[in-house]
């Protein structure tokens, strides 16, 4: 067998030799040849040749996975950290009770709506199709002016009709019978934001083009600047004289205006700020209305995708009208646990997964099996050794997260303690999220969105009795937590499906080289819990619950993450060095020059 070419960056990705090219999925398990499979990993693919559209600004073929991603952790990382910070500023400003809760839900209004419309099939289909139109003799130019102006119009459409219905959405999404809701503080926060879909539209139109040709930079930096504004909204609302009036809701309140309008001005700078970036490829956009057959090819993808966001969001209605009836605070709870559940994978498995699209769409249009779950093993098993120690400090720590940041300003003791706990049990779902967003792209990098939906069928046909249980089984203080550990639940049910489909339609898995990955993880992880939870005996209880929590925060993270990590390393197990490498390039990114 000849050897394949040396690698072109410091992650162990190289070419697949050419012998192995032309199998539907291999005949014999590589994880069993002398060296691992990730010397046989293929680079991302190489684009077209260079036309109006692709010229410019795009990172080119010769741009590695670990390149890429490495710039979109950078941004990545900044986002989720301002983000965060934003957040805790909400918090603080507004509390962790009913204005929180109500904001959470109106704001949460505009995503539903835009998924429903068009998102998920813009995030999940769109680049696929689009990097497939590079053949074009145009380089996919006319495809992508269709694209954008069935999307605008579909858009401006929807957001009018989402505004004019928005007491409806109240109606659907809080629990008019339980006395903590205020419906009528969502209602009028939901006609300020509601707005944003159509920015929500525009943003990931945009992104989706500039993917497609492997620009990455702008739509990961661009969210930072929306968080900026939001900031700079909730100074202004803090220093805005008066209070919010509840009873009755004014929609003249200057505290309302400033908390709806600016938020919703932060989505539009995100959305507008891209447009300089697609003008700079080249890229011009013209009104285009003629018909493309691959526009029927899209609808077809499309039906399924709205199925799978309509599916979706059967399940998110259920669980918001639960948290509402719970105690006040308990949507706020499930909304700050679940941003800071998904910090780790928004920080490293996104950057991983937007750069593996293009290349796993190649693979997948070029019939090429073997580099496909190429790349799902690698990803997954990267997945595993990343998540799985964190997930277990998160599941220690939890506590001392939610007391020591949540206590500040209007936000009080028994609220953060019990976000705190939200949390801790949000990380038991962490990694299985992790895979089934992996394995999401894979379905969609082969053009089926049915499969997708279907899953999602079945985890939300899992959830929903459940979550039902969970409201009349459990008092008001408990019912977040119980719907955190069902969404976990729904996570495992979700991950263990697209394993089994995935092994069905494209053979070996490399499964044996996944489980001993993930069992050494687990021990390392097991033993890192163990330092954790004794560390937190050490800390004194004069410290107060505050204090306890500030000493604790630091010293059983250090611990639980350096225990499993240092094994890891020691172990030299192949999949944690592509992770060492990403965080020391990362902290090089950082640091001062």
């Amino acid at each position: 067998m000849a050897e394949p070419p040396p690698p072109v960056d410091d992650e162990a990705t190289v070419y697949l030799p050419s012998e192995l090219r032309g199998a539907h999925w291999p005949t014999r398990d590589l994880d069993l040849s002398r060296r691992p499979y990730d010397e046989f990993a293929t680079q991302i693919v190489a684009r077209p040749p260079a036309s109006p559209v692709t010229a410019g600004r795009g990172e080119g073929a010769g741009s590695s996975l670990a390149r890429s991603s490495g710039r979109m952790a950078v941004a990545s990382t900044v986002s989720r950290i301002t983000g965060f910070v934003a957040k805790l500023l909400l918090a603080a400003v507004v509390g962790t009770g009913v204005v929180n809760d109500s904001f959470t839900v109106a704001n949460t209004l505009p995503n539903i709506v835009f998924e429903l419309l068009f998102g998920g099939v813009l995030a999940s289909v769109v680049v696929p199709l689009l990097v497939r139109s590079q053949d074009d003799p145009d380089g996919g130019r006319a495809y992508t002016q269709r694209l954008i102006t069935m999307g605008l119009v579909l858009l401006v459409v929807g957001t009018a009709v989402a505004v004019a219905i928005a007491p409806l959405f109240t109606t659907l999404y809080v629990d008019k019978s339980s006395a903590n809701a205020n419906p009528a503080l969502t209602t009028a926060l939901a006609y300020l934001l509601l707005p944003q879909i159509l920015f929500y539209g525009l943003f990931a139109l945009l992104s989706a083009i500039l993917n497609a040709q492997n620009v990455f930079g702008p739509p990961a930096w661009a969210p930072v600047l929306n968080n900026v504004v939001v900031t700079a909204t909730l100074v202004l609302f803090a220093v805005v004289p008066g209070e919010l009036t509840l009873d009755p809701v004014r929609m003249g309140d200057p505290k309302l205006l400033v908390l709806g309008l600016g938020t919703t001005l932060g989505i539009v700078v995100q959305a507008v700020v891209l447009v300089p970036a697609l003008l700079r490829t080249g890229f011009r956009f013209r009104w285009r209305w003629g018909f493309d057959p691959r526009i029927k090819e899209f609808g077809g993808l499309a039906a399924w995708i709205l199925g799978y966001v309509v599916v979706s969001h059967v399940g998110f209605v259920v669980t918001t009208r639960v948290l509402t009836h719970g105690t006040s605070g308990g949507v706020t709870a499930y909304s700050y646990a679940s941003l800071l559940f998904q910090l780790p994978y928004g920080i490293l498995g996104v950057s991983l997964l937007t750069a593996l699209m293009p290349r796993m769409s190649r693979a997948a249009a070029d019939g090429d099996t073997v580099s496909l779950v190429g790349d799902l093993s690698l990803a997954s098993r990267i997945s595993t050794v990343l998540f799985l120690p964190i997930s277990a400090v998160l599941a220690v720590v939890g506590t001392p997260v939610g007391i020591a940041i949540f206590t500040w300003g209007r936000g009080t003791l028994d609220d953060a303690e019990r976000l705190g706990q939200t949390l801790a049990v949000s990380a038991l779902g962490l990694l299985p999220f992790a895979l089934v967003m992996l394995q999401l792209r894979v379905f969609y990098a082969m053009k089926d969105a049915r499969t997708p939906t279907l899953i999602m069928l079945v985890m939300t046909a899992v959830k929903i009795p459940l979550l039902l249980l969970c409201r009349g089984l459990l008092d008001g203080e408990h019912i977040v937590l119980g719907v955190m550990l069902v969404n976990g639940a729904g996570f495992v049910v979700g991950a263990v499906l697209g394993q089994v489909w995935l092994w069905v339609r494209l053979g070996h898995l490399r499964s044996k080289r996944s489980l001993r990955v993930g069992l050494i993880t687990l021990s390392a992880s097991a033993l890192g819990v163990g330092a954790a939870v004794l560390a937190g005996y050490a800390v004194p209880s004069s410290l107060g619950a505050i204090g306890g929590a500030w000493v604790k925060l630091p010293v059983q993270t250090l611990l639980g993450m350096a225990v499993p990590f240092g094994l890891l390393a020691l172990l030299k197990l192949p999949e944690f060095t592509p992770v060492t490498r990403r965080v020391g390039g990362l902290l090089r990114r950082f640091a001062p020059r």
